[in-house]
């Protein structure tokens, strides 16, 4: 519309427009001999008039563009495949993840890697995958090593009570843990997050919802903070040489697919 409102005084002007012009009025009066030379008269100048301001417009609108970043076209088959085709052969998460079911429930959270310039888009999309990476080793866990023997169970929550003979240890992509967290996620996506916490190990779409919905809630809003922002929201208990290790591995692993996305990892990358 934009376009078509700023082309209008040339459009007054065209050749066309003129003999409609003309026709319309043939019974009237002829038109008085005009003096002078007008630009808009040359058809040459007016070809150059009209390309000049639709380059001008596309210019303007091409940032705006820009920061509509499909994820989908950032997350190819070859970035996602790059990731879970170096868990071995024998990992249960091998043929448990996805990228399809990454898609699918990608579609219940669609500000996902949004809100910004499409470097943004790349940014969080390169922190979301270093943090399931370091959290499964590249998709080969779907459930935490040892995590029936683990206790999350936060007595002292009594708005998402554990359930008798349940254990609320890592699932997922993200490793979802703490019954208050199955609690909360089984609500807002649609399970039974403190009766079925099972569930996330089993139905990979959920699975895949359980780490969206951990990531939106809190980490999405923190990602222009760096990415040492993101492993303090993810696992604090890391940060400030609680193992400096796994903190290492996760920059590693963002800067690598910041570098596969092509896009600077930007500041602050430790916690």
């Amino acid at each position: 519309m934009l376009l078509l409102l700023l082309l209008l005084p040339l459009y007054k002007h065209t050749p066309c427009r003129d003999l409609f012009h003309q026709a319309h009025h043939r019974n009237q009066s002829p038109p008085r001999p005009r003096t002078g030379f007008s630009l808009m008269e040359s058809p040459n100048l007016r070809a150059i008039a009209l390309v000049a301001v639709a380059s001008f417009l596309l210019a303007g609108l091409a940032p705006e563009q820009a920061q509509a970043q499909n994820v989908a076209d950032v997350v190819s088959d070859a970035f996602f495949n790059g990731i879970i085709g170096q868990a071995d052969d024998g990992c249960a998460g091998k043929s448990f993840y996805t990228r399809s079911a990454f898609l699918n429930a990608l579609g219940s959270y669609q500000d996902f890697a949004q809100g910004g310039s499409a470097d943004d888009s790349k940014r969080e999309i390169a922190a979301f995958f270093a943090h399931v990476t370091h959290e499964t080793g590249h998709f080969c866990y779907i459930e935490e090593i040892d995590g029936p023997s683990k206790n999350y169970c936060d007595q002292s929550n009594t708005q998402y009570p554990c359930a008798p003979g349940k254990g609320y240890y890592g699932r997922g992509p993200i490793q979802l843990s703490w019954n208050y967290n199955y609690g909360a996620a089984g609500n807002s996506i649609g399970f039974d997050g403190l009766g079925s916490p099972e569930t996330v190990a089993q139905d990979v779409v959920i699975s895949f919802k359980t780490a969206f919905w951990f990531w939106m809630n809190n980490v999405h809003s923190i990602i222009g903070q760096g990415f040492g922002a993101t492993i303090r929201a993810i696992n604090s208990m890391e940060c400030n040489g609680g193992n400096s290790g796994a903190v290492n591995a996760r920059v590693g692993y963002y800067t690598d697919y910041c570098g596969q996305l092509g896009v600077q990892p930007g500041d602050n990358l430790s916690c």
